[in-house]
């Protein structure tokens, strides 16, 4: 499933960062918040099937610069979520980075 292998690539770049993670449920969707060096990463699905999301707080600006760095790589929903097919393989290497980026977004706003 999809939503499962987004968990574990959260999970393996959280550890690579030595990101402590509390997982939790948000909506009732699963839910990855890194303290405050960084903003939650949420798993949801459309409504559809045909995505599931990789969804992070719209008050950031994570989403605008995804889609300048990684647009052609990636698919997305507004300012708050990526779309990940559940009929392609994984871009593990571009979500790594947008995973990462949400992991320290605060962090890296203080300093600059």
């Amino acid at each position: 499933m999809r939503a499962l292998e987004l968990r574990d690539l959260v999970l393996r770049v959280a550890a690579q960062q030595g990101t402590t993670l509390e997982e939790t449920l948000k909506w009732g969707e699963p839910a990855y918040l890194p303290g405050c060096a960084g903003t939650t990463v949420r798993i949801g699905a459309d409504k559809v099937g045909a995505h599931v999301k990789l969804l992070v707080n719209c008050r950031t600006s994570l989403v605008q610069d995804w889609q300048q760095m990684l647009g052609a790589r990636l698919a997305f929903e507004g300012s708050r979520a990526i779309l990940v097919p559940v009929d392609r393989d994984l871009d593990e290497e571009a979500l790594s980075i947008c995973i990462a980026a949400a992991l320290t977004y605060h962090r890296r706003k203080r300093t600059g």
